[in-house]
């Protein structure tokens, strides 16, 4: 099993370690409630060292990102991110992303920890198509990056005393390079996944301690604490972002998923995998949509369970669930027939053979203040 340059601060910490995508992994500290609500009021650390990062440099650099995924990156510039996803020439999903624009000739992947090896054998089988050699202009650099997401109202109040430069005015996906803890050279960016506003750094490993110390220095008088993977998958949840595998994944399109925001069709954009397909779908519609839903009746739903009509007939599946820890409602995400998708659509969800009531509602589930 796989550690990151943090694992050791997490076994002394108590953490509770779970193997994750491949890792040992802290999955909570204190509990996750207590950690979720930390990050919502607060703020909160999490280790993200095990996310993928796939360098992709040269003159033709923007033509294979544009290629092999879904959203505009000819709209980025040096300094933005982009939320997007790689189309797998099936209609499906190989893998969400984020896209860094480092320079016109030089973007960063940054992927899901469980799909490091797919998402690589996926772009090397177009490489060659743009004149681009694995291993040198299309790079794995995924074994040699550590990161940590700050997540939570005050986070970046609390980065701001370690680094060399302004970083609370900066905008919602966005970052810079800059000296962070005494480290030259890190990245850091406007984005996670918890909703909560905040930032997530890059450095080498061999400057993850030195990060690690850094960050909880400057937070020690703010009760900034770490964060497992479970208030992670909790705080995503309650404002609707996919998780792949379980809303998302090779069956499941961007535009049955909701991410047509994502799937662009203009000019600059040009040709990219399954375009022609997911085109049709925009322009005919599809038979299922994920949805958000509020259960009325008392119980929790969880991934796999069974969506119901009135009648008890199957017509869907709960792809994530939960009882939300700050909006202190039991939600979830589903794929129904469309007909079914409209907000305060009447939906059951099948919990130990029974129908529970449950309503399909607009996402987010937690509306930031």
């Amino acid at each position: 099993m796989k550690t990151t340059a943090f694992t050791a601060n997490h076994i002394e910490l108590g953490a509770k370690m779970v193997p994750f995508a491949g890792y040992n992994m802290p999955v909570e500290y204190k509990g996750i409630n207590e950690e979720h609500n930390l990050v919502r009021e607060v703020a909160g650390v999490f280790d993200v060292s095990h996310m993928g990062e796939i360098w992709v440099k040269g003159p033709n650099a923007l033509a294979f990102v544009q290629y092999t995924t879904s959203n505009d990156a000819s709209v980025l510039h040096p300094g933005k991110v982009q939320y997007s996803c790689f189309p797998n020439g099936k209609g499906g999903i190989v893998d969400d992303l984020l896209v860094y624009c480092i320079d016109s000739e030089t973007y960063l992947l940054v992927v899901n920890a469980s799909n490091i090896e797919k998402d690589w054998n996926h772009l090397c089988a177009y490489a060659s198509k743009f004149n681009l050699t694995p291993g040198k202009e299309l790079y794995n650099a995924s074994d040699e990056i550590c990161q940590l997401a700050i997540q939570g109202p005050k986070a970046l109040e609390i980065i701001q005393k370690i680094c060399d430069e302004s970083i609370v005015d900066m905008e919602y996906y966005t970052f810079k390079k800059l000296t962070v803890g005494g480290i030259k050279n890190a990245i850091l960016s406007t984005t996670g996944y918890t909703g909560s506003g905040g930032c997530e750094i890059y450095v080498a490993n061999e400057d993850g301690q030195k990060l690690w110390n850094a960050v909880f220095e400057a937070g020690k008088n703010y009760g900034l604490a770490p964060i497992g993977l479970g208030a992670r998958d909790t705080l995503r949840l309650e404002m609707g972002f996919c998780l792949y595998g379980n809303d998302i994944d090779d069956t499941t399109s961007p535009i049955e998923a909701g991410l047509g925001w994502i799937t662009k069709f203009s000019e600059a954009k040009g040709d990219f995998i399954d375009k022609d397909k997911l085109l049709k779908q925009k322009n005919e519609g599809v038979s299922r949509k994920l949805v958000g839903f509020e259960l009325i009746d008392r119980g929790i739903p969880r991934h796999g369970y069974e969506v119901c009509d009135a009648s008890g007939t199957v017509v869907g599946i709960v792809t994530s669930g939960t009882m939300g820890p700050a909006v202190k409602k039991a939600v979830g995400m589903a794929y129904v027939p469309v007909a079914m998708s409209k907000a305060g659509s009447e939906i059951f969800i099948k919990v130990r053979d029974k129908l529970l009531k449950a309503q399909v509602v607009k996402l987010p589930f937690y509306k930031v203040a």
